[in-house]
Formats: structure tokens, C-alpha cells, sequence
């Protein structure tokens, strides 16, 4: 998602906000802090989110199934405000390297990696930097209660 424009509207935030259950007044004019995340329904290439005609690829229980991160589950999120998203600006999603790291699990293994998007105005000012990460167990992973 290389400077892909993100438009701030007031309905797609008044949808947002009440999704997560959050009608706040002050959103008429600033969008909730979490709402860079929206900014992927404006990707046509977002991998997370198939095509007309194509089979949806899982829940992430399945190896492999977060194609973007080549498998995994989502782990952390977390964002940097350098100022409120404004209604009515358009936004430009640049997607920059993030680092990677391994740590040790009780089951073994486990490869982490972060994606970094960092969300600018139309001046190339930063307004918000979002650090998303994904961990993939090496190894399989099964559920105790699986044969239920």
C-alpha cells in the first residue's frame, strides 16, 4: 500500500464509530484514534480481503492463511499519533520496513514480524505511524479441546 490516498469521510467514521461502540460527538470533526485501520478498504490489492470469485483463505488457524505475512496470527497494534485525523482531509498510506525478531515459546519457536504504515497529509506531513505485528509458531499449533 505505497502512498495509497485515504480519503477521511464523516459517514465512513460515523460507520467506524459505531462499530466499535464509540459515538463520541467530538468524531464530526476527528476521526477515532484507530481508524487509520480503515485505510485497507481503500487498497484494491489489501491481501487480507479476497476478490469477487475468490474463496476466502481462513480464520489464521491454518498455516499460511495471512498471505501479506506469509502465515500467523495477529499479534500486536499499536499507533503513534502526531496529530488528529481531521474530517475532510485525505490521508496517504506509505508502507516502510519493519523489523523482524524470534523469540523462544513453550511449544517452541516463534518468528515475529512488523509492518509499518505510515499515514501522511497531502503537505507529506506525518499524522499518525501504525506498527502492526504478526507471530508465526514454527511448528503446529493445536487446540486441547480440538477433539470436542
Amino acid at each position: 500500500m505505497t502512498a495509497q490516498p485515504f480519503p477521511v469521510e464523516a459517514g465512513h467514521i460515523m460507520m467506524f464509530a459505531r462499530a466499535i461502540g464509540d459515538e463520541n460527538p467530538s468524531y464530526a470533526e476527528f476521526a477515532p484514534p484507530t481508524f487509520t485501520i480503515a485505510s485497507a478498504q481503500y487498497d484494491p490489492d489489501y491481501r487480507m480481503r479476497p476478490g469477487a470469485g475468490q474463496e476466502w483463505f481462513g480464520s489464521g488457524r491454518e498455516p499460511g492463511v495471512m498471505p501479506e505475512w506469509g502465515g500467523g496470527l495477529h499479534a500486536e497494534q499499536h499507533y503513534e499519533y502526531h496529530r488528529p485525523v481531521r474530517v475532510g482531509e485525505t490521508l496517504y498510506a506509505h508502507v516502510v520496513p519493519g523489523g523482524s525478531w524470534e523469540k523462544r515459546g513453550r511449544s517452541g519457536r516463534l518468528l515475529f514480524s512488523e509492518r509499518i504504515t505510515e499515514y501522511r497529509d497531502a503537505a507529506g506531513e506525518p499524522v499518525v505511524t501504525a506498527r502492526q505485528v504478526a507471530v508465526v509458531p514454527e511448528g503446529p499449533v493445536t487446540r486441547k479441546d480440538e477433539g470436542r
